[in-house]
């Protein structure tokens, strides 16, 4: 069969599907993977074929604009307006907090913003186009690329979701729904359904609620963050990708003492402009601490500061390579990070900040017991310091850590799911 993969123009996002696409063309199938024009490099670095949509997508550019639009805001209001990510946090699960008024205005700012941002008109016509050509069979969407959706119903395919880190969208559109049916008719006012009710329009189609959450979902979350839905879904193993590297002469080496490793990712700096956590309060945090520090920082992120002894640096090495070897992790809680230290039963602390599901995600870490978390505000060399000695020391962060590996390993890897795919997508033809 022919599966379209969908993503935005977000290398994390197109590593997330890398093992399940290699997994079908393993399998015999053909595989396209559809993103804006900047994402293209990327994708065929991955051995894939790219399909260009769109205008390219300049995240970092569309981040800096929304920054520049929120310091106008708040001058022109005399006083500091609410961030634009407090505004577009769907990361809340306490049903008394979820309101109608609140997450209707969640969806409406984040269809308003994010949603179409990554959907714009252009980048769907695109994608329609090439689905009604090429005309797959599946397509599997990211599930903040609603265009994906779109495309599969113009076109006649099957749709599923593969999620990247929680499904935030899942559980608080359930939410939603629920309080919208308790409301008069008159006021159910849904922002999600206008919206790509008028999407569908332009080719001659009408919204249902699969536009919004799949027919189905493949998660490869691990079984310990996972947050409930009552969706239609697909377990799968979390087999990280990292991208393109090698293993230098210096891992091969057994560490003389605990290796951790202390990243911050890319996504943050990338997306929104800065890296959240200051590196010299990391480092300040590991320089009299008895371990091997293997820091994943840049020239740019390291400046002119002088390095603790047991400190050694590299631009980037892919996490699956590295971290089999560590006994702790610090990480800013990205969920590529997260589920790959998970894959290898690594202790974690993650120092988190309010992008997407990171906050969510270290706090369900801490309550797994696998590791700790601290929000940035909190941050201190001192407090870190100690987080990093009991992670590193003490025995049930590691145990629980091992447990939640071998839970993890009992999952349908990505070739036991393709043929659940072939089953789903063969049903749907058959209606």
């Amino acid at each position: 069969m022919r599966v379209l993969f969908t993503t935005f123009a977000a290398r994390n996002h197109a590593h997330v599907q890398v093992p399940l696409a290699w997994a079908l063309r393993a399998a015999g199938h053909d595989v396209h993977v559809a993103s804006h024009p900047d994402l293209a490099g990327v994708i065929t670095r991955t051995g894939l074929t790219a399909v260009p949509v769109g205008a390219p997508l300049l995240e970092d550019e569309t981040m800096q604009d929304l920054r520049e639009q929120q310091e106008e805001s708040e001058q022109a209001a005399g006083e500091e307006a609410p961030d634009a990510q407090v505004l577009l946090r769907m990361d809340e699960l306490r049903p008394d907090r979820l309101t109608y008024d609140h997450m209707h205005g969640v969806f409406t700012a984040m269809a308003a913003t994010v949603f179409q941002t990554y959907s714009d008109a252009a980048m769907v016509d695109d994608l329609v186009s090439y689905a009604r050509w090429w005309r797959p069979d599946l397509v599997v969407w990211d599930p903040l690329t609603f265009g994906g959706a779109v495309a599969a119903r113009v076109s006649g395919a099957a749709h599923a979701r593969l999620l990247f880190g929680l499904d935030l969208v899942g559980r608080m559109r359930g939410s939603y729904l629920r309080v919208l049916a308790d409301r008069e008719p008159a006021l159910r006012e849904d922002p999600m359904a206008e919206w790509l009710g008028d999407v569908l329009a332009r080719y001659g189609g009408e919204f249902t609620e699969d536009l919004v959450v799949g027919q189905w979902t493949v998660d490869p979350v691990p079984a310990a963050l996972r947050i409930p839905t009552g969706l239609l879904t697909l377990d799968m193993r979390c087999v990280p990708y990292n991208g393109q590297g090698s293993v230098p002469d210096w891992l091969r080496e057994p560490p003389s003492r605990p290796r951790v490793c202390v990243t911050l990712g890319v996504s943050h700096r990338t997306v929104m402009g800065g890296d959240q956590v200051s590196t010299a309060d990391l480092l300040d945090a590991v320089a009299d601490v008895d371990v091997e520090v293997v820091a994943t920082l840049d020239a740019g992120q390291l400046g002119a500061r002088r390095l603790p002894g047991n400190v050694r640096t590299v631009d980037f090495l892919p996490m699956d390579a590295l971290l089999p070897t560590c006994a702790a992790i610090v990480s800013h809680g990205g969920s590529g990070t997260v589920h790959t230290a998970m894959e290898y039963g690594v202790p974690q602390i993650t120092v988190v900040g309010d992008m997407w599901d990171n906050a969510l995600r270290g706090r369900m870490l801490q309550r797994s017991g696998a590791g700790l978390t601290v929000d940035v505000a909190e941050l201190t060399p001192p407090r870190l310091r100690d987080m990093l000695i009991r992670v590193v020391e003490e025995r049930p962060f590691r145990d629980q850590a091992t447990r939640i590996r071998r839970q993890m390993l009992g999952c349908p890897s990505p070739a036991d799911v393709v043929p659940m795919l072939e089953s789903l997508t063969r049903e749907h033809r058959a209606r």
